[in-house]
């Protein structure tokens, strides 16, 4: 009898993490939250992209959780992604929109990275508008010639972040006079620091943030935009300089690019790493519904957001590829974005 009852016992502990593992997506997600982790404070297109896929993403989801969107700001996006590698639940109940330089720094090796891009569950990527470089109209400069003779005061959240990595790799490249002022809690502070005339410039913002946010800006020329950072052109900006193609030679051209391909994941979502194969199939799925979803684009359009997506596949594609960049671009983009 003792023998029938420790083998019961047995096969019942044993028979528990099978059960749990078996429950499908829907019975995982039902009656639960998924905490939706932002790495910006709140403003600015993180987080109101965040947001925006907060309230659709639940309806198109197995189970239908509650979504609930908690900023996390701190080491320029390293803190959150951390978090999501080393502390947080490996089941599907967190979510991050994850800062596009990610790869990069995880690539130069900087000091702080305690994760591994290719290791997080790529849900997909809400757009690829590109980055720009811009000056405050009272600085008086207007193009990207301007900034190889005379010094402009750019803000920036961080020396981590793209608003100082830009700048600062195109003086060391292209012989630019960016001043970069770092310390700013978030983007939106940087915008009013140009207002009170504390910085002349912004380092870096998306161009489609630009026109959601502060589309008066743009028609009454308060901003100039000197460079975008892409691959290709934007269409409704074919005036306005390619970071790389200001480059006077091909082995400055690549680092430049390198800097620059990490466009291709601008807003790109993840969950943590160990994520069960149905349950990150099941949120990918979710995502390319939504990305087609009416009520989605209309509230997208409605606050002037661009929408440009594209797959988890393709996302984690584009991570991989920055890991796998050749040694010498890598090397070189270290020593010039201060990688240890």
């Amino acid at each position: 009898m003792r023998l029938l009852i420790t083998a019961a016992a047995v096969a019942a502990a044993l028979g528990a993490p099978v059960a749990a593992h078996a429950q499908t997506p829907e019975e995982f997600w039902r009656g639960k939250n998924i905490d939706y982790i932002v790495p910006t404070s709140p403003g600015g297109d993180y987080d109101l992209r965040s947001r925006l896929m907060a309230r659709h993403f639940p309806r198109l989801l197995p189970g239908n959780p509650n979504v609930v969107v908690r900023n996390m700001p701190g080491g320029l996006g390293i803190a959150a992604a951390n978090f999501l590698a080393k502390a947080a639940p490996r089941d599907g109940s967190v979510m991050h929109t994850i800062f596009q330089n990610m790869p990069t720094l995880q690539a130069i090796g900087a000091k702080e990275i305690q994760f591994d891009v290719r290791e997080f569950g790529w849900i997909g990527n809400t757009t690829n508008s590109p980055n720009v470089i811009n000056a405050w109209h009272t600085t008086g400069i207007t193009k990207i010639e301007d900034v190889f003779t005379r010094e402009l005061v750019v803000g920036a959240p961080g020396a981590a972040s793209t608003s100082a990595v830009y700048p600062l790799a195109m003086n060391a490249i292209l012989g630019t006079k960016f001043k970069v002022v770092t310390g700013y809690p978030g983007g939106n502070d940087v915008n009013l620091a140009m207002e009170r005339g504390e910085v002349g410039g912004r380092g870096s913002n998306s161009w489609h943030s630009w026109k959601a946010n502060h589309p008066h800006w743009i028609a009454e020329k308060k901003i100039h935009l000197l460079v975008q950072v892409a691959l290709e052109r934007a269409p409704d900006l074919p005036n306005v300089p390619l970071m790389h193609e200001l480059a006077k030679n091909e082995e400055d051209r690549a680092v430049l690019r390198f800097i620059s391909s990490d466009m291709g994941i601008s807003r790109a979502v993840v969950t943590t790493p160990g994520v069960p194969a149905d349950r990150l199939a099941a949120m990918r799925q979710a995502f390319n519904t939504m990305m087609k979803d009416a009520d989605f684009l209309a509230e997208a359009d409605k606050q002037k957001m661009d929408i440009s997506p594209s797959t988890g596949e393709q996302a984690q594609a584009v991570a991989e590829s920055m890991l796998t960049a050749p040694p010498k671009v890598i090397e070189r983009a270290r020593v010039l974005l201060g990688g240890k």
